[in-house]
């Protein structure tokens, strides 16, 4: 416990922390480029669609540093947002709270009030952090801090490692398909539905089978859309209902708590982290741990691409009484003996493409970097996601 009260702390106190502590702050305001060209009969590019942040890293005129200068350049993948200088950042009503007319620069009016098929139950989501990717591995659990209205398809493709005390002498892997919701009930309340789908193997310890279903509830707390911070919590439940012989439906269930923060540095360059404790009602059968895994990308010179890199660090804080399995880390929860203190480490790399605003694909590639791997030689990890 004394793990999960630091990483919280810590991850809180950078968050919060003033906005002289980050390297290269810079007072952002946030446009749309399409609504832009269009007043003027331009034509755009389908990413040019992005609600991203217009920033000047020196802005001391009084009639605005770049005035007019954003027309000849919004064209450009590398003028959307972060060019010589966006639109007037410094120009008049600025004052202490960043550009424009209101201390987020003006992009939440860009979100709108309107609910998906006129319902009034599910919200636009989250637009002034558009520029963000959302995280790829440790899928169920590492969630991107926004308030988001999405579906998110994603394959896994992982190999597991030979397994000599089971019997399991070479390698062999399993797939998993599924899908994931996310839905905006306000501009701070979210519904999330993390887990689900099908699982194919070739492996002897799992078999062909449904995965359990999990889902929850996710409070953003604090959101600084002027200097890209943000700051959320919640929690899931994991419904037994899978297949016995996948590995899922074991147990009594199990709770997620979680915390999840992210970051703009500079430019072109983002942060998230989160940490959590999975705790299952039935401790024989499911293990006890916590995880915390961390996402930095950068955004790549013209076009909508950003390289990324991940890594989560898995910590067994009880064993089952199951057997001798291996550590299940994200998708299983095996109830495995004598892994009471246990941590496994993984890193990813990754490439992800936003070829419009409510749209963003990618993948990553992910192998342990300690000794013990638990259930994962190596994954690779693909995910598609849809917007409103």
């Amino acid at each position: 416990m004394k793990f999960m009260r630091w990483r919280w702390c810590a991850l809180a106190s950078f968050l919060l922390a003033p906005a002289g502590v980050q390297a290269s702050v810079l007072d952002l305001q946030f446009t749309d480029l399409e609504i832009q060209a269009a007043a003027f009969d331009e034509g755009v590019e389908p990413w040019h669609s992005f609600v991203t942040p217009i920033g000047c890293e020196s802005c001391d005129g009084s009639d605005g540093c770049d005035s007019g200068s954003w027309l000849g350049q919004a064209h450009q993948w590398f003028d959307l947002g972060f060019g010589d200088c966006g639109l007037g950042c410094d120009g008049l009503g600025c004052g202490d709270c960043g550009c424009s007319a209101g201390c987020d620069g003006g992009c939440d009016s860009l979100r709108g009030d309107e609910s998906l098929f006129g319902c009034g139950i599910i919200k636009p989501g989250e637009k002034c952090f558009s520029d963000f990717i959302s995280p790829t591995t440790n899928p169920v659990f590492f969630e991107d801090p926004r308030t988001l209205t999405e579906v998110r398809f994603l394959f896994l493709h992982n190999n597991l490692p030979a397994l000599p005390g089971l019997g399991i002498n070479r390698s062999n892997s399993v797939q998993v398909y599924a899908a994931q919701v996310r839905i905006a009930l306000s501009e701070r309340w979210s519904l999330i539905a993390t887990k689900d789908g099908f699982i194919y193997s070739q492996s002897p310890i799992v078999d062909n089978g449904f995965a359990d279903v999990s889902a929850g509830l996710k409070y953003n707390f604090y959101r600084d859309p002027v200097k890209g911070r943000l700051l959320s919590g919640g929690m899931t439940y994991e419904i037994p209902l899978g297949t016995e012989r996948s590995q899922q439906g074991n147990g009594d269930g199990e709770f997620n708590f979680f915390l999840t923060g992210g970051s703009r540095f500079g430019r072109r360059m983002h942060f998230i982290t989160a940490t959590g404790l999975r705790e299952p009602v039935d401790s024989d059968a499911e293990n006890r741990l916590a995880y915390w895994s961390s996402h930095f990308d950068y955004r790549i010179g013209n076009l909508p691409l950003y390289a990324f890199t991940e890594g989560t660090w898995y910590h067994y804080i009880s064993s089952g009484t199951v057997g001798p399995l291996p550590e299940g880390l994200d998708i299983l929860n095996l109830g495995s003996t004598g892994v009471t203190g246990n941590d496994i480490v993984t890193r990813a790399v990754g490439l992800k493409a936003k070829p419009r605003q409510n749209v963003e694909l990618g993948g990553a590639y992910e192998i342990p970097v300690t000794d013990r791997q638990g259930i994962m030689l190596e994954r690779w990890t693909f995910d598609m996601i849809f917007r409103y």
